[in-house]
Order: C-alpha cells, then sequence, then structure tokens
C-alpha cells in the first residue's frame, strides 16, 4: 500500500516509519517528536527486545512489532513506508541495504557506516533503489548552525582558514559504546559532529589527517581497547586547518571556533541539543553574542525527510555526505594506529547545505520515561549524543 493510500484522506500526506532500533536516541529523542512534524507518524516498532516493543506499541499507539531476525518479513509487510534507523553503528547497512532494494525509504544515524567500504555497500544499493536515504545530521537544519555558515559564506569574517573544536562527555562505563573498541569509541561515535562542521564551514573537503594522537585513562572504567580521548588535525585545501578533539572521559563540552583573516564566529554550545546554542562573532574588536532559541533537531530532520519523500526531492545529507565523514574518520583511525599522516583519496562533494531552505523551527519536545533504555551519558543532566 502507497503512502497515498493507506487510511484514506485524512492521513494521505503522512509518511509511516519503522523505528529500527529503539534505544535511548530512539526514545528519548525520535519519538516523542514525530506527532508535530505534521507528515510522519509511526507505524512499526523493530527490536530484539519483545517485551520492550510491547510497551513502546501501547504507548505509541503502534501494533506491528519484529525482531531484528523479522526484519525482512517486516519490510514485506507493508505496514510501513520508511525506517528511522538507530541500532549501533556497525549494524547500519545490515538494516539500510536491504530496506532500499525493497524500496523502503532510510533515515539513518550517523556515521553512515564504520567503514568507507560499508559505506560504498550502501552508496551502491542506494543508486539502484527508488527509495530516497538520508543520514541524521540533524544539525544542518537548526537555526544557529545555518546561520554560522550563512556568516562564513557572507565574507564578513574575511577568508576563513582555521577551525578548532572540543567535544567531550563523561560516558558511563556500563554502555555498549565502551564495549565495542573503535567501532563504538568516541571517534566515530562523537567524531562526525567536528569532521562535519569542519567541512561546512570550510565548503571543502580534507586532503589529509595530519596528525592523530589518542590517550587511555585506566580509571575511566573503559575496556582499555581504544582511545577515550583522541586530538586530530585535518588540512584542507588552500591551507586551511581544521583540529578537534574528542573524549569520552571529561565534562560535558561542546564548541567550535572558525577563524578568518576579518573576524571568527564561536558557537559553544555547538553540537548538543535540549539547549538553545550561543553564537559569539568578532569583527576586529567588536563582539556580539546571539543565543537561538532551542528547537527540535529530530523532530526537524524528520520533517524535511518526510517533505523529501513526498515531494520526490532529493535530500540534501544524503549517502554522500555520510560517506564523507567516514573517509575521514577510517583516516583518524588509521592516522592513531600508525602514529603518522594519513593522505585522503580525492573526493568531491556534489552538494552543500542550503540555508534558506533547509532551516526547521520545530518546537523542543519534552523526554519522556524511558522504557528499558538509558543515556550513555554519566551525568543527570542531558549529554550530547548522534
Amino acid at each position: 500500500m502507497g503512502i497515498k493510500a493507506w487510511l484514506g484522506m485524512e492521513e494521505e500526506q503522512k509518511v509511516r516509519y519503522a523505528i529500527v532500533g529503539v534505544g535511548d536516541i530512539a526514545q528519548e529523542d525520535m519519538m516523542p517528536g514525530v506527532d508535530h512534524t505534521g507528515n510522519s507518524v509511526i507505524t512499526a516498532l523493530v527490536t530484539s527486545d519483545p517485551a520492550k516493543a510491547k510497551e513502546l506499541g501501547q504507548k505509541y499507539d503502534v501494533e506491528a512489532t519484529y525482531t531484528y531476525e523479522q526484519f525482512g518479513e517486516a519490510i514485506a509487510s507493508g505496514t510501513f513506508d520508511a525506517i528511522y534507523l538507530a541500532t549501533p553503528n556497525w549494524r547500519h547497512a545490515e538494516f539500510i541495504v536491504p530496506a532500499l532494494k525493497a524500496g523502503i525509504h532510510v533515515l539513518t544515524e550517523k556515521p553512515l557506516e564504520v567503514s568507507t567500504a560499508k559505506c560504498e555497500e550502501i552508496l551502491v544499493a542506494a543508486r539502484g533503489a527508488q527509495a530516497k536515504l538520508m543520514v541524521a545530521y540533524r544539525l544542518h537544519f537548526e537555526p544557529a548552525t545555518l546561520d554560522t555558515i550563512e556568516k562564513v559564506r557572507s565574507g564578513d569574517l574575511g577568508s576563513v582558514h582555521f577551525f578548532s573544536s572540543t567535544f567531550a562527555q563523561m560516558v558511563d562505563p556500563s554502555t555498549h559504546r565502551v564495549h565495542n573498541g573503535d567501532l563504538a569509541g568516541p571517534v566515530l561515535d562523537m567524531g562526525p559532529y567536528p569532521v562535519n562542521a569542519a567541512r561546512y564551514i570550510f565548503s571543502d573537503e580534507p586532503t589529509e589527517v595530519v596528525s592523530a594522537f589518542g590517550t587511555k585513562h585506566p580509571e575511566s572504567g573503559f575496556d582499555q581497547d581504544f582511545y577515550d580521548t583522541v586530538a586530530v588535525t585535518l588540512r584542507f585545501p588552500g591551507e586551511k586547518l581544521a583540529q578537534f578533539s574528542c573524549s569520552y572521559y571529561g565534562n560535558a563540552t561542546n564548541s567550535f571556533v572558525a577563524i578568518g583573516t576579518k573576524g571568527s564566529v564561536m558557537l559553544d554550545p555547538a553540537y548538543m541539543f535540549g539547549k538553545s546554542l550561543e553564537q559569539t562573532i568578532a569583527i576586529k574588536d567588536d563582539k556580539s553574542k546571539k543565543s537561538f532559541k532551542n528547537t527540535d533537531h529530530f523532530g526537524g530532520e524528520l520533517k524535511y525527510f518526510s517533505d523529501c519523500i513526498l515531494n520526490n526531492t532529493e535530500p540534501e545529507p544524503d549517502g554522500e555526505e555520510g560517506f564523507a565523514d567516514v573517509r575521514v574518520l577510517e583516516g583518524v583511525l588509521k592516522a592513531l594506529e600508525s602514529g603518522g599522516s594519513v593522505k585522503l583519496a580525492p573526493f568531491i562533494r556534489s552538494k552543500r547545505i542550503d540555508t534558506d531552505s533547509q532551516k526547521i523551527t520545530l518546537g523542543a519536545v519534552s523526554t519522556p520515561e524511558l522504557v528499558d533504555a538509558k543515556n550513555p551519558g554519566k551525568d543527570v543532566e542531558k549529554q550530547p549524543k548522534n
């Protein structure tokens, strides 16, 4: 049954979603905001926990529930048009590829996958599919981020050639994120934020991982099979540099600054949700500060993707955008292993963020009680997540 046929004319403009992976990010952040998008509805759940599926199904009035092993059956059921994928990063291709091949649209959390080889597998499926693929870069629709991009593009800051970012959180040692080595460590989990930010600030792609160094803290309680704190330097064309650090073992911090020949712009906080993002512009000695109203990042990106499906337009943060970040993060992991620099294969991004058409200002939603899931951060206050 197609999108416009189910439930008659009253619901003809809503895309039906299956939530695949109902852990903390899906329950805490995506599912509460679906209703107020106006163009999306949850009609199925896919999870390894039938008891969780039953309780969430009652909470969100969803009857169709499936296990991961039943995903093929779910695809063939006709109960959804698209999926929102929130499984662990290394289980993305496992669900994306069969969904796309079956004509099911996919909104997947980032990173797209954990290697460029896995990303290529996804991109091949996307190129041969009638369905759309979007990677959940929620900040591509967030007003403070888009305003910052406009400031850089305006030329008011001069030639912007240096980017620096810090992103840290105290992660609970009991979460799966610290029991799967680099597949779930801070490089692939948190690294997409500063890498993506540097790429949209420079509107270009890095050519080299100049350096990447990491440290391990036994007192963290983590398995010592990954670096819990990492510092990276990237080289971009035109003598531009980007530096960032990310950590699973530090007080919650997320900010970046972009510096040009005439001025600079800072976002602090820059990547989190649940609070206002704050921007500081400095033009020589003149400084101005602006606080942007907190919005629903997750509902916003879902609304945008559903609009793309309903209007048959291509989403900006597509599979290629996801590949662009994994290309860099894979280089970071290689540099960490070798202790040297890593040249990145040539790559040209075919599209960039449209700051006019991508701004979504849905109001923030409250956080519900979670069902057999918890935020990975140690702190009581909401931590930044994918």
